[in-house]
């Protein structure tokens, strides 16, 4: 596939449309795709082209190189850390992102092609069907650098896998196992690396072969509920994100990232 002239070009993101399919590509391989200010910007602006666009039926959302997403960037989140007031403007584009990404009315089909972290996790989940390579790893670890997990996983793991196991793994950022994740529902699928691609053509196939405006309203009407949720937690879990930026926690566990060892996190 080869870029469309008529598509909008982005420093940290790619698109391609063939025929009525459109594929967005994290593109910062050297780094897995950890979204910096560049990527955090941009993906609030191409999940709106993606649900304006007017060539394409279907979307699909994929990583460069060996990983989906491996969240944050840590120069980034240093810059974050450093200057609080940095992350609070942020924090409007988060916004951005979720609902973009949940106002797509077309299917919104993730090919997790690697590990899929922090906002990483939360970009997967927000899509319609997973398919998942078997050995990457998805998780929300925001709790082991001292932070809320506020961009939108207190509002879908609960969805995808119930109340019960979405505290179990917000609570203590494990990361799972891409097996293990969909055996308990949180992607669709988990299948070796090299049939990822086959899997998500057919699936593909099968969706662009199908009644268009069925698909759409039939995700409309079962995105109802989860929009509802989203509202309902996203402006609080920012806000107490917001605040855990400028906790010591979150300043130890980024110093102890840099230099390479387990942060020693206060009692309050």
């Amino acid at each position: 596939m080869t870029a469309s002239d008529d598509l909008p070009r982005y420093e940290t993101i790619e698109l391609v449309r063939k025929d009525r399919l459109l594929t967005i590509t994290l593109n910062r391989p050297d780094s897995l795709n950890a979204v910096n200010l560049a990527l955090h910007e941009e993906l609030a602006e191409v999940f709106l082209f993606a649900g304006q666009d007017q060539g394409s039926d279907v979307v699909v959302l994929t990583g460069a190189g060996r990983a989906f997403s491996a969240g944050g960037d840590l120069d980034h989140m240093w810059r974050n850390a450093t200057n609080p007031e940095l992350f609070d403007q942020e924090a409007r584009a988060a916004k951005r992102i979720i609902f973009a990404m949940l106002d797509v009315d077309k299917p919104l089909i993730c090919r997790m092609n690697g590990h899929a972290v922090g906002l990483g996790a939360t970009l997967a989940l927000m899509c319609d069907v997973i398919f998942a390579a078997d050995t990457a790893k998805i998780g929300d670890p925001h709790v082991n650098i001292g932070l809320v997990a506020g961009d939108g996983g207190a509002a879908i793991w609960a969805q995808r896998i119930g109340l019960g196991r979405a505290k179990e793994f917000l609570l203590t950022g494990e990361l799972l196992g891409a097996k293990r994740a969909a055996e308990i529902g949180l992607v669709n699928h988990a299948l070796p690396l090299d049939e990822l691609d086959a899997a998500v053509e057919a699936f593909c196939d099968k969706l662009l072969a199908g009644s268009s405006n069925a698909i759409r309203y039939t995700k409309i009407l079962t995105n109802l509920e989860l929009k509802r949720i989203t509202h309902a937690v996203l402006d609080a879990g920012i806000a107490y994100e917001s605040l855990t930026v400028r906790g010591a926690d979150h300043q130890e566990a980024i110093q102890a990232l840099k230099e390479k060892r387990k942060p020693v996190f206060g009692k309050r």
